[in-house]
């Protein structure tokens, strides 16, 4: 199931989509595309998808979301992370897991310069870190703009991720994640050759790897475990006090249950916690035809809309 979903044929019914570009410092800008309701009303809600590793605003997940949540009455962000969907020369950085910060920039804009009244955040794997990431940091602080934060399979704990992604039966997962995270660096490297270099590099091939060669330096970590260490939403899950609904697999191949567990995920009142037994790393995909068949897009858009609507 982990990775039939990206096979489903899927056809989107969503109005073509207006391209944002959103200034998260002073260097760097992540480009959205926006679907808005008729008159693009601020009091209508408000949802920010972001996707996972190598994924981009055109990941099938992120499309199924916007689609259902258009079709449900919200306007919708797609949001590409830094150097995701084409977008390398609008930032001289890579991307990393620690990068909440860009999101809550998003959420400052949309809240202080549109005037959005209710925002949501879902977010998948590594955009699901991202999200929740943020959540912890607002603490109890939350904005009241902020009525809900979603994700879906996060990758809370990365040194558990990069453990399970060095077993046998993940090697076509780590292979293709780490044949586009160095043909991304390749493109970096043309654009910005004064910051990154090709030659010297020694062998990456391994996620971890990439993180202990390239995204550790980068950053200023010392290495992958202190880059894992700082990073991973699992610090600051305890501190969430905004709904949020949070979904997981057993049998996630690379996002390990335990690290939910040792997380103390469902001791938080603020969040529901779902952990069917199976679904695989982002798959979801239910038997049952219509809306249900990807049942976590679902779920997301069912959670947001008992937020947004119930008054």
């Amino acid at each position: 199931m982990t990775i039939a979903s990206a096979f489903v044929p899927r056809r989107f019914d969503i109005p073509p989509a207006e391209v944002r570009l959103f200034q998260v410092d002073p260097e760097s800008r992540l480009l959205a595309h926006c679907h808005w309701q008729p008159g693009k009303r601020n009091d209508v809600p408000i949802i920010v998808v972001v996707h996972g590793l190598e994924g981009s605003s055109d990941s099938n997940y992120v499309r199924g979301i916007a689609e259902k949540a258009f079709h449900r009455g919200f306007h919708v962000m797609r949001m590409n992370q830094r150097n995701c969907g084409g977008t390398e020369a609008l930032t001289p950085t890579l991307y990393n897991s620690g990068m909440s910060g860009d999101y809550r920039t998003v959420f400052e804009e949309l809240s202080n310069d549109d005037g959005f009244e209710q925002i949501f955040f879902a977010g998948y794997s590594m955009g699901g870190n991202l999200v929740t990431k943020m959540a912890g940091e607002f603490g109890a602080d939350v904005p009241k703009e902020l009525r809900g934060v979603c994700g879906v399979c996060p990758a809370l704990d990365l040194a558990a991720c990069a453990d399970a992604l060095e077993r046998v039966d993940n090697y076509f997962y780590q292979r293709r994640f780490v044949n586009g995270l160095m043909a991304r660096y390749a493109r970096k490297q043309k654009l910005f050759p004064e910051r990154y270099k090709l030659n010297g590099l020694p062998p990456v091939r391994t996620v971890r790897q990439f993180d202990d060669v390239i995204t550790a330096p980068q950053f200023g970590y010392r290495d992958a475990q202190d880059y894992y260490d700082h990073v991973g939403a699992k610090r600051v899950a305890a501190q969430i006090r905004v709904p949020m609904l949070m979904i997981t697999a057993q049998d996630d191949p690379f996002v390990p249950y335990a690290s939910f567990l040792v997380a103390k995920i469902s001791e938080n009142p603020a969040i529901q916690f779902v952990a069917p037994q199976h679904g695989g790393h982002c798959g979801f995909i239910s038997k049952h035809p219509g809306s249900e068949r990807f049942w976590a897009e679902q779920r997301i858009i069912e959670f947001c809309a008992a937020r947004a609507f119930s008054a």
